[in-house]
């Protein structure tokens, strides 16, 4: 089996024990494959203290300890040059350097590493957001490739790990039913939303900097739609596959380049989420409510190319909103002649809707039959696709310890998306589109329309 040396720099933190370590866990246990796990962070914690750390990760993972070496831990302050060029002096080949940090640390550990030279090999992994706005994912990217290419960049996002996703590219690329009208011709619009019945959940520290926008619609919704909107790629390789989707989001803007009148914004105020009551946003622990973070967002974008020009792409994403929703939604075009005599008149051609979580597949048709038989009803036809989310994060972790960065972001991806959504955060700035609000445990705010979510 390959050995792969994991060096995880935050290895003291609540990302690397809540999700990092239990997802290797769970991978190990899945597919085998030898692992030298390293650490190094902030608290000072001895041998037995990481030890104690790593074991209770895989604890309920029986038996993926066993192709774990548990390696050293290091205390040091990774922003700080010196003590960087020490640690990285300490790496072999075959390493994956895994920034779980939060974001302004993982930048200025990159910056601090300018003056060191990585062996060769070395694969560079951080977690998302990838800069604050274009011109700082350019200065970062800037800085990453000046330590190791691009290939060994892995910029994660873990909803490109979703098998969901992974099937609707099977369903796209390997069904003639779909391929033929996978484009403006046949599809009316497209609606990519994730709403959350949770709250804030102690995230202050970064939500209430993001908020919903930049938390999913900039990142993981829009790579979403790259993957959704893209021409057949030549092969399923990093580079093939990353060109057809970069090439959707350099198509990609606002709808009408009108981010006042095709997006909206809300926060959700106290309410009831099932059996728990929420409080309003503003009254979470660390929250500023002069920042007027948004906990829903949503955008109306377009692909302006000759497969999707004039389609409507909803990207929707908010917190405490009445049920879970993770879905991608094709409505397709009514036709163009229904014969006399049926009864009933759709108002769409059907609809194809991706679940995530739990994963499905579920086509929406109108057909007749029943007490008349000439009357329209719809029918849905329903498959189960398996575990698909909770494997999210073991489906990155695989590709990157194998070195495969297909499923990551690239550079160009990262400054493409913060482009696309640049407009609505300078008319969110200025005022332009109001801050609404909405009930916790409520669909959204009452005035907007509700045809988007059906």
């Amino acid at each position: 089996m390959p050995t792969t040396t994991l060096f995880i720099l935050g290895a003291s933190g609540d990302l690397t024990s809540r999700l990092l370590l239990p997802a290797l866990a769970a991978l190990l246990q899945r597919r085998p494959r030898n692992v030298i796990l390293r650490g190094a962070g902030t608290e000072p914690w001895d041998q037995t203290t990481w030890q104690t750390t790593v074991e209770k990760a895989f604890s309920e993972a029986s038996g993926a300890l066993k192709n774990v070496t548990i390696g050293d831990y290091m205390q040091a302050d990774v922003t700080d040059a010196a003590a960087v060029t020490s640690l990285v002096g300490t790496v072999e080949h075959e390493t994956v350097l895994y920034f779980a940090l939060p974001p302004a640390v993982t930048e200025a550990a990159i910056t601090a590493m300018a003056a060191v030279t990585l062996p060769t090999g070395t694969v560079l992994a951080m977690e998302k957001p990838f800069g604050a706005d274009a011109a700082s994912a350019q200065s970062l990217n800037d800085k990453l490739t000046a330590l190791v290419p691009e290939e060994q960049i892995f910029r994660i996002d873990h909803f490109l790990g979703r098998s969901t996703l992974l099937n609707l590219l099977g369903v796209r690329l390997a069904n003639r039913i779909w391929q033929p009208v996978w484009s403006a011709d046949h599809i009316e619009h497209v609606l990519i939303r994730f709403d959350e019945s949770l709250g804030l959940e102690n995230r202050a520290r970064y939500y209430d900097h993001a908020g919903a926008m930049v938390d999913m619609i900039q990142s993981h919704l829009l790579q979403v739609l790259g993957l959704l909107a893209m021409d057949r790629p030549a092969t399923l390789n990093e580079r093939d596959l990353r060109d057809e989707k970069a090439e959707v989001l350099r198509a990609t803007h606002v709808f009408n380049d009108d981010p006042v009148k095709y997006s909206r914004r809300a926060r959700y105020t106290a309410g009831r989420v099932g059996e728990r009551m929420l409080p309003a946003y503003v009254d979470e622990p660390g929250v500023d409510a002069e920042l007027n973070t948004e906990t829903l967002a949503e955008v109306t974008f377009e692909v302006a190319n000759d497969r999707w020009a004039g389609v409507p792409f909803v990207l929707r994403s908010g917190k405490g909103l009445h049920a879970k929703c993770s879905e991608v939604v094709i409505t397709f075009r009514p036709v163009r002649h229904l014969p006399p005599g049926l009864i009933g008149t759709p108002t769409d051609g059907g609809r194809l809707r991706f679940s995530l979580g739990p994963d499905r597949l579920q086509l929406s048709l109108h057909v007749t039959g029943g007490d008349n038989p000439f009357a329209l009803r719809e029918e849905d036809l329903v498959t189960d696709l398996g575990v698909g989310q909770q494997r999210s994060y073991e489906e990155v972790i695989e590709e990157l310890l194998d070195g495969n960065v297909a499923l990551s972001v690239r550079a160009d991806e990262a400054e493409e998306c913060w482009r696309i959504v640049q407009p609505v955060r300078d008319a969110w700035a200025g005022g332009h589109v109001p801050l609404e609000e909405y009930a916790a445990g409520s669909t959204g705010p009452e005035k907007w329309p509700t045809s988007s979510v059906r």
